[in-house]
Formats: structure tokens, sequence, C-alpha cells
């Protein structure tokens, strides 16, 4: 590729050294971003990319149908998969809620309704889940999940809670004004407990933040309040996706109907700082990956996961 033209820009982006969630610190690097929509992965097919940073480019949810075709288009780069992920996705254009949960299994239909009649019986009044829509209401739930997400592990520990900014509250609500933003939260009583916030693009909803209060993690607010709001979204029949966006997990893997194969791919310029990054994180992913089949093999992955999280 000419790198003639090219670009020194780009944005400053810490590329987190981290083990079991927890970050051991960054590196910047200035590097050119290009995500991968849904639309644009199931599309397939990789354009060309923008000039690149002064460092290089991350690019996001990258079909892993087309790493090697990239590897081989960037000879002379230092290219990288930081971490691959199914993408989970729900197709919702032509389908209706009853559709969307028969896709659970029997037991989980059960677990789920139990862990709602549960959540239910632990209040008087049981719990209430409301919606978000319009700028007024948008404006307002930002205040009162904000104030609850800085109670989450997402914030606590890996700094990816609700924003909370003036910039990122205005933005909201600009895109409430466009009808481009789903938003709900779940009261216990008058304390609300767990949120779900949903940009709006081309008629897909983007599952950008979840979080509920810790105090409350037994319950499963969380996954109560995202089958009440999926009730929602089904009803008004507007939607023609749920992107579950870049990362895997067991919420995504359970409440998705469908995935694609995809890595967050680092491509760098072959200098020697770059090289020696490159060996950092891959080092540390090295350790992190050991440490994890250790866990596994003694059968107590689980319970240091949710230790860490505390």
């Amino acid at each position: 590729m000419d790198r003639e033209g090219e670009q020194e820009a780009g944005e400053t982006v810490a590329l987190r050294i981290e083990i079991a969630g927890r970050p051991l610190g960054h590196l910047r690097r200035r590097l050119r971003v290009v995500p991968h929509d849904l639309d644009a992965l199931l599309a397939g097919g990789q354009g060309d990319l923008p000039s690149a940073g002064r460092d290089g480019w991350l690019l996001r949810s990258v079909p892993k149908a087309r790493l090697a075709a990239l590897e081989a288009r960037m000879e002379g780069w230092l290219v990288s998969e930081r971490q691959g992920y199914p993408r989970h996705y729900i197709s919702m254009a032509s389908g209706e809620f009853d559709g969307w949960w028969q896709g659970f299994s029997s037991k989980t239909r059960s677990t789920l309704s139990r862990k709602a009649r549960r959540l239910s019986e632990q209040f008087d009044g049981g719990f209430a889940v409301r919606s978000y829509r319009t700028a007024d209401e948008v404006a307002e739930f930002m205040g009162i999940a904000g104030a609850l997400s800085d109670r989450t592990y997402q914030a606590r520990l890996m700094q990816a809670g609700l924003p909370t900014g003036e910039s990122a509250i205005a933005d909201a609500v600009a895109a409430a004004v466009a009808d481009n933003v789903r938003a709900f939260l779940l009261f216990a009583g008058d304390r609300a407990i767990a949120y779900l916030y949903l940009p709006v693009e081309r008629d897909i909803l983007v599952y950008a933040h979840l979080g509920y209060d810790p105090e409350f993690a037994e319950l499963s607010p969380g996954t109560v309040l995202h089958v009440e709001a999926m009730r929602m979204l089904y009803a008004e029949g507007r939607f023609r996706a749920f992107d579950f966006t870049e990362g895997d997990g067991a919420h995504k893997a359970q409440f998705g109907r469908a995935s694609v194969a995809c890595a967050d791919v680092l491509i760098l310029r072959p200098t020697l700082r770059n090289r020696a990054a490159l060996a950092t994180m891959r080092g540390v992913d090295g350790l992190a990956a050991h440490g994890k089949a250790v866990l596994d093999r003694l059968g107590v992955r689980a319970k240091v996961k949710a230790l860490i999280r505390r």
C-alpha cells in the first residue's frame, strides 16, 4: 500500500494490557480506527481503508473469513489479531417477541421466568420497567442511569460505564430528537437498579450499555430488564436487527440468535517501537491464556472471575 499522502492524524488509542479484565497498563498509539457495523458485516467485502494514522490502523469487527486476504494485502506492515469473537445479533425485521422468546430452550425460558418472579417477589409492588425515547425522557434517563452506572463493576473495573459528561448527555438528547435512542430503567419501588441504553442506527438497535446495581446482582436485574425491553422493542415493529457489537459474552450469546466470526485487527507501521509494543501485548496475552487454562483445569475460573468483579 502506498504511504504517500497518508495523514499523520488518526486518534490516540490506548491499547489496554489486561489480565482477567483488569487493566495493567496502556500503550498509546495514533491510529485510524475503522469500525464495521452490522450491515457491512452481512454485506461482505472489505472496502478501501482510509488513510492511516501516524502508527497505523485499528480495525474493529473484521470478519475472520477476510483475515487471510487482509494480511496478504498489508504485506510489509505489522498485522496482529488482538481478539477474536462471534459478533452476535438478532434479526428482527420479520419477527415477533414470541419468536425470539421461543429461541431459548424450554429450560432457559423457565429460568428467565423464574428470575423475573423472584425479582418481583423481593419488593412490595414488584418491579417496573420504564422506557425513555423523547429528548426530555432521555435527559431524565441519563441523570438516573448515570448515577447508577457509577456503582457498577463495568464503571469501576473496566471504565465502561454509561458516559455521563455534558457532551455525552447532549449527544444522547440530540439522538433522541431524531428518534434514534431507546433506553430503559428497571425500578424496584422508587429505586432504579438496572439500565439499558440503545442507540439506533438505520433501524438497527446497538447494544451500547447495560448495567445494574451490584447490591442486587443475585436477582439478575439486568437480565430481567433486557427481556422486558425486547418485548417493548418488538412491539414497535420498526427495527431490522439488534446488534450486540464487538466482543463476546455469555449474555450476548444467550440473547443473540445469529453471529458472524470476527476479530479486532491492529495494523502498525514496522518500527522498532511498534514491534516492542506488539511483543509486550502478545506476552501478556499468552500469560493470560495460560492462566485461564489452569483455572479451567481446576474448575474455578467462574469463581475467580466473580471475585475479581467485586
